[in-house]
């Protein structure tokens, strides 16, 4: 009899394993319209355009960032839209309050080279560097985690 029990049970439909990271992937892709590149089971870049792109790392709740990298000058503003809609995206925290920090950090950093802003639950860092290929500019929204 407990033998048939445990052939039962082994019989029964699982669940399969959520991927956490895949449905963080698919989630910024529709929110901020960029095309997903190579990924790993942790980590994702995509391709927004106008020399800007975007990668996901992936760290469970709580931990999980996401970067916008920014080739020129100074990032126009569909630049800090986009960072903001795939902050949001991961963090939950509004795309308008993620962007107003962004431009803060991005402003001060312009300044500092580093900068960063508290805002929502989160920070909002910025960099800005110059490189053998010209400027760049390099933001991440990280969730604040209970690590420290």
């Amino acid at each position: 009899m407990r033998a048939l029990l445990v052939g039962f049970i082994l019989a029964l439909p699982v669940p399969a394993l959520a991927d956490e990271c895949g449905d963080l992937i698919d989630k910024v892709a529709k929110a901020t319209t960029a095309s997903p590149g190579n990924r790993s089971a942790d980590f994702a870049n995509f391709t927004a355009g106008d020399g800007t792109t975007l990668t996901l790392s992936c760290g469970g709740p709580q931990l999980s960032s996401v970067g916008a990298q920014f080739r020129g000058d100074a990032p126009p503003d569909g630049y800090y839209a986009l960072f903001g809609k795939a902050g949001h995206a991961v963090t939950g925290i509004a795309a308008d309050v993620i962007e107003a920090a962004a431009h803060k950090a991005r402003e001060a950093a312009s300044r500092l080279r580093h900068s960063n802003v508290d805002a929502g639950g989160a920070r909002i860092t910025c960099s800005v560097s110059g490189t053998d290929k010209g400027p760049l500019t390099m933001c991440a929204v990280i969730e604040h985690s209970d690590r420290s």
